[in-house]
């Protein structure tokens, strides 16, 4: 006879359950362990023979195989990948510390209600084996440093405030501290969890916005100030303008004037727009409109004027942005 905790169950599309107890995943009474991992991790058997992982403090503690499970104990459960990648969770399982596993777990079903996004069996896998590296490097007195990223708090807003409560989450829990960078490793896992766009995934799309922004940086010769408007408007705009080149649904314009009046009028900006556009055409293939390098031209002039580069050319950028 099947149980169930009051709460509804979450299941994803390719029929794997990461949910815990309490929000409704249902279990059968009288389940046998298949295979006993360690004392918090078993494999069982469903009904159609997939090995199915059930997780719980002490779940497997004294157990043998065919002895009957004890589903209050069962804290969560997901079916394990067949194969190559089967063998490679079940061996990380059995050589996680339990409470690592127990916070990422945790820290995963924050994030999925947070965003309102069920986010797999896979991103729990890859977290857990995440933090147990980095955990593992920090004993040894390694620390892998990563670039702060901000353009991803301007992007990607929600997945970035989901993986820093995870990263607090998971500190807390653990009783030890995490670098700060581990929000930016977490943020990249959930966007690749959640988003799928054509051409490649959000992560993709995210890094060719950094080269960009880079490139921009390296022209104007400064570091942009990523607190201010100017930045988040031009972070967006190339993020947009990106999608466009997917979409093919670039900005055209048969009048010319803007164009060839920036051109001229603003030749340090044209000239790190024309890298911007290089850099484009070698990742994309695509090549931009003069109507869109326009708006690039406008934007880096705005940037220099903001940080205070010094002018490389006359006057105020033209007003064609809303």
């Amino acid at each position: 006879m099947d149980t169930r905790v009051p709460g509804p169950a979450v299941r994803s599309p390719d029929g794997s359950r990461i949910v815990a107890m309490t929000e409704g995943a249902p279990q059968r009474r009288g389940t046998a362990a298949h295979k006993v991992l360690n004392n918090n991790v078993v494999i069982s058997l469903d009904d159609q023979g997939r090995e199915r992982v059930l997780m719980g403090r002490g779940l497997g503690f004294g157990l043998k195989p065919t002895d009957t499970l004890d589903p209050a104990k069962v804290e969560k459960t997901f079916i394990l990948e067949s194969g190559e990648d089967g063998e490679r969770e079940r061996r990380m399982l059995t050589e996680t510390p339990y409470p690592v596993i127990e916070a990422v777990s945790r820290s995963v079903d924050q994030a999925e209600r947070a965003l309102g996004h069920h986010l797999g069996r896979r991103l729990t896998i890859a977290v857990i084996d995440h933090i147990q590296f980095v955990i593992e490097r920090l004993d040894k007195g390694i620390r892998i440093p990563t670039a702060s990223m901000p353009e991803l708090r301007v992007l990607h807003p929600q997945e970035f405030a989901a993986a820093t409560a995870m990263a607090a989450s998971i500190s807390a829990a653990l009783e030890r501290e995490l670098p700060a960078e581990e929000a930016v490793f977490l943020t990249m896992h959930l966007l690749n969890a959640t988003r799928d766009e054509p051409n490649g995934t959000a992560a993709l799309l995210f890094r060719r916005v950094q080269h960009v922004v880079l490139t921009v940086e390296n022209g104007l010769g400064v570091t942009l100030d990523v607190e201010s408007p100017d930045y988040a408007r031009f972070v967006l705009h190339i993020q947009f303008l990106l999608q466009r080149l997917v979409s093919r649904t670039m900005l055209r314009s048969s009048d010319s004037s803007f164009f060839e009046f920036a051109k001229h009028s603003y030749p340090r900006s044209f000239a790190i727009a024309q890298e911007v556009k290089a850099y484009v055409r070698a990742a994309t293939e695509s090549e931009l409109t003069d109507e869109e390098l326009l708006y690039v031209i406008v934007h880096v002039e705005r940037l220099a004027a903001q940080v205070g580069a010094a002018p490389a050319d006359g006057g105020d950028p033209p007003d064609v942005l809303a």
